[in-house]
């Protein structure tokens, strides 16, 4: 009787240990294969925060490689608040690394969220102290940050890129879709006990970099078109100022300098207006530099000749009730000597005898009122009136550089059309586009406008032109050595308060080119407000002097005239 009790005992252990089996393999079933793709996404939910990071943006370098734009691998930190045991115990040890209150740290890391960012891109320094904290629920990744290893150089032209690594400004902005780099997606993990997050992988390998840029823009003429403008700003104690370097054959921007500059690497203080590049979006009242246009228009359509004798009204003449002054009583004189001593008075009747539809075609022509279609953002239009909108005075005015807008970008741009022949030119900062591998993949040629004068047109101009700066009002801005031919310019700007003309502010400017016979540079040089002497030929001209005479020394261009030296005799 008690054996087979015993055996009963043991069959029912048996079955409860084959039911408890049967359970387990079922869960196991179940767990491993039915439910297996479910789980797994909850599992990852759980463990792991998938975070987009951009690849390598591409480097933008100068016509001969140097780097002006580039990226550089930095950290930046993360936190888990779900798995964080203590919060304000983890932003106390965090803020005075991260230079951020604890207070927002805190914040930040009491969310219910599997992932927050804490602190983005941050200086090296910062990395190597959050790696000896060794924080629990804290991690760091590498992240590329934009550089622009010679600060403010160029900077308005570069512009520059935001914290998530997207263009914002100049050719940063312009060409954001080549420039920027490949989405990578970074799966983050933490351990089963939560104590740390690390970058698990990524998704796709290695994403691809973005491509790299090379401007037309050399980096030395850059840099003596800063120094030479920030020195005549400062000297001048303007408001601001301008230059503009080209290749009048090609309408390749050499240089682009604005006053004041800033730095790219530290843009976060700063206001818009400080990183506006007013080389081409502001306009303003050419004043004279705009009678070399018009001399072009009225020799070209036989209006004038350079010998065709003007009278200067001995310095003052009425116009629509209005009276234009010279600055200097002249009688009769030729029309080269209207545009070298630059009489409002001569450039009127000029304008005059050309008349409304014709100066305003050759305006047009010149690109006046329109877009140079330069390869940069915000490009501004300047202003040309339809001459149905003309008074009755605006030929004269017009024709003097008054009651019209052009900003520094066009105004060089149709000088160097006078210096190349007469062909308008396409002004370009970007000559090549390169893949990751270096490969080419655009290159992008200078492209012609329009004719707008014929080239024997453009000689007599130019003849003209180099007498303003031998015999007239642009003897500063001559190079020795070299024939160049140019024009100054002195506005009057418009007082908002009283929508006249003030008497105190003014736009000084000088543009040409150099040297006449193979012109290798054309340039602007624009000084806003000046507070010392406000004629263009005193404050503008020098610029162009001493701009033109380094660069044509670094760029090997020989001499076209004898360079007369001092001789002085040993003392006896």
């Amino acid at each position: 009787m008690a054996g087979s009790l015993s055996r009963g005992r043991r069959c029912v252990l048996l079955l409860l240990l084959l039911c408890g089996f049967g359970v387990v393999l079922f869960r196991l079933v179940t767990l491993q294969v039915l439910q297996a793709a479910e789980l797994s996404v909850k599992a990852d939910r759980q463990h792991q925060k998938t975070v987009t990071l951009e690849g390598a943006r591409g480097t933008i370098v100068d016509r001969h490689g140097k780097i002006l734009a580039m990226n550089v691998e930095v950290p930046s930190v993360f936190g888990v608040p779900n798995t964080l045991d203590s919060p304000i115990k983890t932003a106390r040890q965090l803020s005075p690394i991260l230079h951020v209150r604890t207070e927002e740290l805190e914040r930040k890391l009491r969310q219910d969220r599997s992932f927050v960012w804490l602190a983005r891109k941050m200086d090296p320094e910062q990395g190597r102290q959050l790696d000896r904290l060794s924080l629990d629920g804290i991690g760091v990744v590498m992240e590329g940050r934009r550089f622009y290893p010679k600060g403010p150089l160029l900077a308005h032209v570069l512009g520059f890129a935001g914290m998530d690594g997207e263009g914002l400004e100049g050719v940063e902005h312009r060409y954001e879709s080549h420039l920027r780099g490949e989405k990578r997606m970074m799966v983050l993990q933490r351990d089963a006990l939560g104590r740390t997050v690390f970058p698990k992988g990524m998704t796709e390998g290695s994403p691809t970099s973005g491509h790299s840029l090379t401007l037309t823009i050399d980096e030395v003429i850059q840099y003596i078109a800063e120094r030479e403008l920030e020195d005549a700003v400062g000297r001048a104690q303007a408001k601001s100022g301008t230059m503009i370097v080209l290749d009048p054959k090609t309408g390749a921007v050499l240089a682009m300098a604005v006053s004041p500059r800033f730095d790219p690497n530290t843009v976060s203080a700063l206001s818009p207006d400080r990183w506006r590049n007013r080389a081409l979006t502001d306009a303003y009242e050419p004043g004279s530099t705009m009678k070399a246009m018009m001399a072009a228009a009225a020799i070209e359509e036989r209006v004038v000749r350079p010998n065709t004798m003007v009278f200067g009204e001995h310095g003052h003449m009425t116009v629509a009730n209005t009276v234009i002054h010279d600055h200097e009583r002249l009688g009769w004189v030729s029309f080269a000597q209207v545009i070298q001593k630059s009489s409002n008075i001569g450039a009127a009747k000029t304008g005059m005898a050309l008349g409304q539809q014709r100066l305003y075609r050759y305006l047009q022509a010149f690109g006046f009122g329109q877009r140079t279609e330069i390869d940069l953002p915000g490009e501004g239009t300047g202003l040309v009136r339809n001459p149905r909108d003309w008074g009755r005075r605006s030929v004269a005015s017009i024709s003097m550089g008054q009651e019209i807008g052009v900003t520094p970008l066009q105004m060089v741009a149709a000088v160097a059309a006078i210096a190349n022949g007469g062909l308008l030119m396409k002004p370009y900062v970007i000559s090549e586009i390169r893949d990751a591998d270096g490969h080419i993949l655009r290159q992008i040629p200078p492209q012609t406008k329009r004719r707008i004068i014929s080239q024997e047109t453009a000689r007599s101009v130019t003849k003209i032109l180099e007498g303003v700066i031998t015999d007239g009002t642009g003897a500063k801005a001559a190079i020795r050595g070299f024939r160049a031919a140019g024009k100054t310019g002195t506005a009057q700007k418009i007082d908002p308060r009283t929508g006249s003309y003030s008497a105190t502010r003014f736009v000084a400017s000088f543009t040409g080119y150099v040297p006449t016979d193979n012109p290798q540079l054309a340039m602007i040089v624009v000084i806003d407000e000046p507070q010392r002497d406000a004629w263009g030929g005193a404050v503008a001209a020098p610029v162009f002097s001493r701009v033109g005479e380094q660069v044509l020394s670094y760029l090997g261009v020989p001499p076209n005239e004898p360079v007369m030296l001092a001789m002085t005799s040993p003392r006896s």
